[in-house]
């Protein structure tokens, strides 16, 4: 579990494939030393396992699942990635429930200035829709965000400079893809409704002698 609060932006090493795996070496120095071969870390806000590590960097592995429902398989040598340990239980909790489990890849379809914080709207699949309330929550590329507005077919959030200074957000722009993980409670909330109304349904017909 997460928290969407970035601990450092860290810069892809080396990108190595072998039998369908392809390996990260993420430089982080201020990070590595808090982890330890098995543990959890948010990658741009994908839940990775770290295999591997030195003074100042650390290797993870992703599947070709994980390349294709990520923005991971467009690493490259030098990319700059937000990181954040997993959350442990003496941890003080600052954003929201962020999973580790990337829902969609959304691109940017626009960036403006206002004033010292920048707008993005940000792209999302029709069926995503539902999970989006204004001042909601939204995780992008691992950051916990606050929706400031929504559109159809996509949804906005403003960053301020602080966020700008401490992710790799600030380098985004018009066509830039990002990892986006829904809101843990929309999703829960979604599941209980369905739940309740399956519930509904079979009371309905085992009453009426269907079932």
């Amino acid at each position: 579990m997460f928290t969407g609060i970035i601990q450092e932006v860290g810069s892809i090493e080396t990108v190595q494939e072998k039998n369908s795996i392809t390996t990260f070496s993420i430089k982080a120095p201020g990070t590595v030393e808090k982890l330890k071969t098995g543990d959890s870390i948010s990658v741009d806000g994908a839940c990775l396992t770290v295999i591997d590590k030195t003074k100042d960097s650390f290797k993870v592995e992703a599947i070709p699942e994980t390349l294709k429902l990520t923005i991971c398989g467009k690493y490259e040598k030098g990319t700059r990635v937000n990181l954040e340990p997993a959350m442990q239980m003496t941890d003080r909790f600052h954003g929201h429930f962020v999973s580790g489990h990337v829902d969609f890849v959304g691109e940017v379809t626009d960036k403006n200035n206002e004033g010292d914080s920048i707008i993005f709207t940000i792209s999302n699949p029709k069926n995503m829709g539902k999970y989006f309330n204004l001042k909601g929550s939204v995780t992008v590329n691992g950051v916990s965000l606050t929706i400031s507005k929504i559109n159809p077919g996509s949804f906005e959030v403003s960053l301020i400079p602080h966020t700008l200074d401490n992710t790799d957000l600030k380098e985004l722009k018009k066509k830039s893809t990002v990892n986006i993980e829904i809101d843990l409670i929309a999703r829960y909330l979604e599941g209980l409704l369905n739940a309740k109304e399956d519930e509904s349904n079979y009371f309905f017909l085992k009453e009426r002698g269907f079932i």
